[in-house]
């Protein structure tokens, strides 16, 4: 048995990725609304500039082919933004609703990562070495990103649980998924794209709890300042990722 040890591209699943996620996709709700509500330029323009600028942040990562803290936070945000987007357009441009949205986004995430599993014959996040994998990955982020924006709305306005009962719920179910991690066997990479989905709508409705206006339930404290701290917030955690690991290896057993 020979063991070969190849670059990875992605981060490793710890509590500073989870802050830097939560920070990231909060951002991705308010920045989303800044630019296509507050600055006005409408949910399709929101998606182009920012889905442009995922492609082109992705191409340069993909042709590093390690990974960078910098480059792939910068990414992640732009598929949170472009995601938050792209569900607005969904839910209300075209008008599937949040239930009809939600339902869309679960089964292209599913269709995504069985066509991960049966390419690469795992999802694990941890370990991603080879381009094709890397595609599947960003993609899926993508549409998780997407899906979760389009739960919490679901939460927060076709249920009518408000954004503040719907990130304490959130908030709940996510320190259950975090006890399960470590208490039981319950497979490892199936908690984790429950938490990544689940962390989406709680940034989105903790998001909305701080933009929305006092009549709708928020704390009306406006896309600009929430995007602003969130960004601040983002490059400080950010920091202490490049602070922490730079060049990360995955062991490969060959014959």
């Amino acid at each position: 048995m020979q063991t070969q040890t190849l670059v990875d591209r992605v981060p490793h699943i710890l509590f500073l990725y989870w802050v830097i996620k939560i920070a990231s996709t909060t951002l991705g709700e308010t920045g989303a609304d800044m630019f296509s509500m507050t600055y006005d330029i409408g949910y399709g323009n929101t998606i182009v500039l920012f889905m442009g600028l995922f492609v082109v942040l992705l191409s340069i990562k993909l042709m590093m082919k390690r990974y960078d803290p910098i480059l792939y936070w910068l990414t992640f945000t732009a598929t949170a933004i472009a995601g938050t987007a792209i569900s607005d357009f969904i839910d209300r441009t075209l008008g599937l609703g949040y239930t009809g949205g939600s339902l869309l986004l679960v089964t292209l995430l599913m269709l995504i990562l069985l066509g991960w599993y049966i390419k690469e014959k795992s999802i694990n996040v941890e370990c991603i070495t080879t381009t094709r994998a890397e595609v599947f990955y960003w993609m899926a982020f993508l549409l998780a990103n997407t899906l979760g924006t389009a739960a919490g709305d679901f939460l927060a306005d076709e249920l009518g649980m408000g954004f503040a009962q719907s990130a304490i719920l959130i908030s709940t179910i996510l320190a259950l998924l975090a006890l399960f991690h470590y208490k039981t066997s319950v497979s490892k990479v199936l908690l984790f794209w429950l938490a990544f989905v689940l962390t989406r709508p709680f940034g989105a409705t903790f998001g909305d709890l701080l933009t929305k206006t006092h009549e709708k339930g928020g704390l009306d404290l406006g896309t600009v300042g929430s995007s602003l701290f969130f960004m601040i917030v983002l490059i400080i955690a950010i920091r202490e990722e490049v602070k922490r690991e730079k060049f990360l290896t995955c062991p490969s057993s060959n014959r």
